[in-house]
């Protein structure tokens, strides 16, 4: 059979059950140059700093676009035909993989679209570079990685984080014993989020959004929200709140540190969805703990400022800190802490909180992203998709203990938390950081999730029939995503 005929018996195939499978690469099939040739799909937000970066390397040319919105779509291949760059414009993700003229697919869409358009790429012999959190839920990102393995891909997730050398050093140091035993490893997202308006009707979708792309996976239903872009992150159809949009790069970062490559055998989390009543799902004060066999990893969400009516503003003084840090991390040792208060940055402290050492600086992480393309070694990559599904997993992890909640009162929840490392004095400070907030606690309870016990070898829950539901979603056809030996 030649190769324009299977292609085409496979096409039709693909077309017909949404899904697609190459089984050799079409890097080499009908290529001139040498040059690595990059889709971007979705650049509504982070998908524009994908074209700008990929712009920057040498021996890289995009070459096509792809996004639901028609209008954006004409609007940002116009602007790089201004800049002398021909790409060819998709709307259907389908469309775009049946291109041999493909060897990257660069994804940045919303959650619910990152593993399906990420195993469809790679089943059509791509190489995929894939916005953190890689996965919706834990089952889809275990898919994911089976993918890559299977299909023999490059896939790097986008917690750049990993391109740190500062980073690589401080984690190499703590862990080589330097502050002694790691007693908690703290991860922090205190980011102001404002309400997102409560809508009395669906929303009006323009009719240059393909709707029925746009939801992809996802149940085709009215959409309560003031608008499409971004305020899907707090709502549970399609984001995983702000511990998996900001803080999944800091949950990555924590469990770097703590050198546990699989789930938790026990996670739980409480919070709540409080200040404000609108259209969000997801909460805005959290804490997520994780039982890791090295130390506990603890989480703590805040999008609420440091007072009640502190103006909106990008003032960091009108945010809490903690040690430091306000969107990073603290790594409490027993000489010591690691204060990571950005992406590229690390600095040591002795117990009486003198600095005596710090790092800082970081690599490009698409630039070691092409690289492995280039190498055909995943052991170049510095953030290769399994870290990506590990972190995004003990997200979701926390999130289906916090949706598996019941509301109980602060001496509740205080009662629960005694006797397990550094989660009393967690939760004190987020009861006062509501009070300042003038959160009542007894008029808008708390919700407590169950202590959720998992198997890290399986990553299939245990005894919790609810939770295990949790795990995976239902799928809307034909954008299922497959389940992958």
């Amino acid at each position: 059979m030649s190769f324009s005929t299977r292609r085409q018996i496979i096409k039709q195939t693909a077309l017909a059950s949404g899904s697609f499978f190459i089984g050799k690469s079409l890097i080499s099939c009908g290529k001139k140059t040498d040059d690595v040739r990059v889709a971007v799909v979705g650049f509504r937000g982070r998908g524009v700093d994908h074209i700008k970066s990929f712009q920057n390397l040498s021996g890289v040319r995009i070459v096509a676009l792809c996004d639901v919105n028609k209008t954006l779509l004409e609007k940002q291949t116009g602007e790089l035909k201004k800049q002398g760059v021909e790409v060819k414009p998709y709307q259907d993700i389908r469309k775009l993989l049946e291109s041999k003229e493909v060897d990257v697919v660069s994804i940045a869409t919303p959650n619910h679209w990152h593993s399906l358009a990420s195993i469809w790429a790679m089943q059509a012999g791509k190489d995929v570079y894939v916005e953190k959190p890689v996965s919706h839920n834990v089952w889809e990102g275990r898919q994911l990685v089976n993918a890559a393995r299977k299909y023999k891909r490059i896939a790097q997730t986008g917690s750049q984080c990993r391109s740190s050398h500062a980073l690589r050093d401080a984690v190499a140091w703590v862990q080589a014993g330097n502050l002694g035993k790691i007693q908690i490893a703290r991860g922090l997202c205190y980011k102001r989020r404002a309400s997102i308006g409560k809508m009395k009707e669906p929303l009006q979708v323009p009719p240059e959004i393909d709707l029925d792309l746009w939801f992809g996976p996802a149940a085709k239903e009215p959409i309560h929200r003031r608008k499409l872009e971004y305020d899907w992150h707090w709502q549970w159809p399609y984001g995983n709140g702000d511990l998996g949009n900001q803080g999944v790069h800091q949950m990555d970062i924590a469990r770097w540190f703590l050198g546990e490559d699989q789930i938790a055998p026990q996670a739980w989390s409480v919070g709540g969805r409080l200040g404000y009543e609108d259209d969000g799902e997801t909460p805005n004060t959290q804490i997520i703990y994780q039982t890791y066999k090295t130390a506990p990893l603890i989480f703590e969400v805040r999008g609420l400022p440091s007072k009640k009516d502190a103006p909106d503003s990008k003032d960091d003084k009108l945010m809490d800190k903690f040690m430091g840090a306000d969107i990073g991390c603290v790594i409490h040792c027993e000489g010591g802490y690691v204060v990571v208060p950005g992406y590229s940055e690390a600095i040591a402290y002795d117990k009486t909180g003198a600095e005596i050492k710090s790092w800082r600086g970081s690599d490009d992480h698409f630039e070691n992203f092409i690289k492995a393309v280039k190498s055909r070694k995943r052991e170049d990559l510095n953030a290769d998709i399994l870290e990506g599904h590990i972190s995004a997993a003990i997200c979701h992890t926390g999130n289906i203990s916090y949706r598996l909640g019941e509301k109980k009162s602060v001496e509740e929840i205080k009662t629960i938390m005694e006797s397990q490392t550094g989660a009393a004095e967690t939760f004190e400070r987020m009861v006062q950081h509501l009070a300042a907030n003038g959160i009542d606690l007894k008029a808008t309870p708390l919700t407590m999730g169950p202590m959720l016990q998992f198997d890290p070898k399986t990553e299939k829950v245990v005894g919790n029939e609810a939770a295990a539901k949790l795990m995976t979603r239902e799928y809307r056809a034909p954008f299922v995503v497959p389940e992958i030996a």
